[in-house]
């Protein structure tokens, strides 16, 4: 059985401060400003030998003029019903507001265990004034300071007091991991409401909808992922406030944890330099790609559209052209469970091993009949191969004069790799090494 906490309640009472303080790492996003975060976000405790889930949501607002309030109270709504226990977390400078009355209301509509936190209590009168969080009806408020951790080790007590058993101390262990990475604005959440067939992340027209790394378990016909929906990512000259430099830090972060990243273009716009520069940044991460081309609805086509996008893809992505690209239309479902499929084809490419003695046997004699150029008088001889036993493919090439090897026979060898082997959608890494 899994233990879940969630932790509620209306914007800038410091849920995230908490979130990240529980599971001991900075994960969300934190701000003065209200309403950074907006979608469910992830992540893993431990406390007396208990381990649980973790939930951090949106502020919880009715009556705002904020686009995005619907959409959070459905977030919230969502935790709640998948909670052992609610965590209500209330602001001990502010005090008691309406919408902290009108939120408990709600909370004792959902039947939940709660336990009432009474944040920001970094001083004896602070704590004192916790007091007036009693009217709520909803038991002890637990006054802590979640930024410098003031008496956050009987808010824990309380809090795994609710569960049955020990939990799972890792859920996610040994699951392959993918990331869906791209520029503002491209897809990225359409794309994972679309495969999961639910709203896990809120989509609006507005770029820059989506700022943590929101992380979603996918288990459906015979796959099983943990996909993370990041932010857009914009070049650096373009990011202008600390929200989104932060969300940028977490979609880098989610491109070096994950095994494949889904790279999502635009068809409208095609690939630009931001593209690239993703591509790049996942290739030289030694992740699987795969990429995906979005909104191709509403692109004039015939039957030689797609062949010819393809063809110059991957002649501006040379030499980083070894990635499948599928064509999809998010909005009218148009192959996206293409890509699930491609990504467990190149998640398995990744992890492929090849024996020492079929490697031989097949790359010798390519290199017999083509061996590389000579340089000042010297021959250079590739005697023996191997792959090391790394998360990406990685091979040594022994050799008399490694130092000679150019990248251009570098290239050559590496399509003969993907030639008699495959290894689509995957870096090849090659060391040559005197022997």
């Amino acid at each position: 059985m899994s233990n879940i906490v969630a932790i509620v309640g209306r914007p800038n009472v410091g849920k995230s401060t908490l979130f990240n303080r529980i599971i001991e790492q900075k994960k969300a996003i934190m701000d003065n400003v209200s309403g950074v975060t907006r979608d469910r976000h992830y992540g893993y405790g431990d406390w007396t030998g208990k381990y649980f889930t973790v939930i951090d949501t949106g502020g919880y607002v009715v009556g705002s003029e904020d686009i995005f309030e619907e959409a959070i109270r459905e977030q919230v709504q969502i935790a709640m019903d998948e909670a052992t226990v609610v965590v209500f977390v209330v602001d001990c400078i502010t005090g008691l507001t309406g919408l902290d009355e009108d939120f408990a209301n709600v909370l004792r509509r959902s039947k939940k265990p709660v336990v009432l936190v009474a944040n920001k209590a970094d001083t004896t009168d602070k704590m004192h004034a916790a007091a007036e969080f009693y009217a709520l009806g909803l038991g002890d408020p637990y006054p802590i300071s979640a930024e410098n951790g003031n008496n956050t080790g009987d808010l824990m007590d309380a809090i795994v007091s609710h569960f049955e058993d020990e939990g799972v101390e890792d859920p996610e262990a040994g699951i392959p991991r993918v990331a869906i990475l791209g520029r503002p604005n491209v897809g990225k959440s359409s794309f994972l409401n679309a495969i999961l067939g639910r709203e896990r992340s809120i989509v609006t027209d507005i770029a820059g909808t989506t700022r943590d790394a929101i992380h979603t378990r996918y288990s459906l016909y015979g796959n099983d992922f943990i996909i993370t929906d990041t932010a857009g990512m914009r070049r650096k000259a373009r990011v202008n406030d600390n929200i989104e430099f932060y969300s940028t830090l977490r979609s880098m972060r989610a491109l070096d944890e994950c095994d494949v990243a889904i790279i999502i273009l635009d068809a409208e716009r095609g690939l630009e330099a931001q593209d690239m520069n993703i591509i790049g940044m996942a290739h030289r991460a030694k992740k699987g790609i795969v990429l995906m081309i979005n909104k191709w609805d509403l692109i004039e086509k015939d039957s030689k559209t797609a062949p010819a996008w393809e063809k110059e893809l991957r002649q501006r992505l040379a030499p980083i052209d070894y990635a499948p690209i599928v064509f999809t239309s998010v909005v009218d479902k148009l192959r996206i469970f293409k890509v699930v499929e491609k990504v467990k084809e190149v998640y398995e490419e990744r992890r492929r091993r090849i024996a020492t003695s079929q490697l031989n046997d097949v790359i010798l004699p390519e290199i017999e009949a083509y061996p590389p150029p000579a340089i000042n008088g010297k021959y250079v001889k590739i005697k023996y191969l191997t792959q090391l036993p790394t998360p990406s493919p990685t091979f040594v090439l022994f050799c008399n004069y490694p130092q000679y090897i150019k990248e251009s026979y570098e290239r050559f060898l590496e399509n003969k790799f993907r030639a008699h082997f495959g290894f689509e959608g995957v870096p090849l890494t090659m060391f040559f090494r005197k022997k």
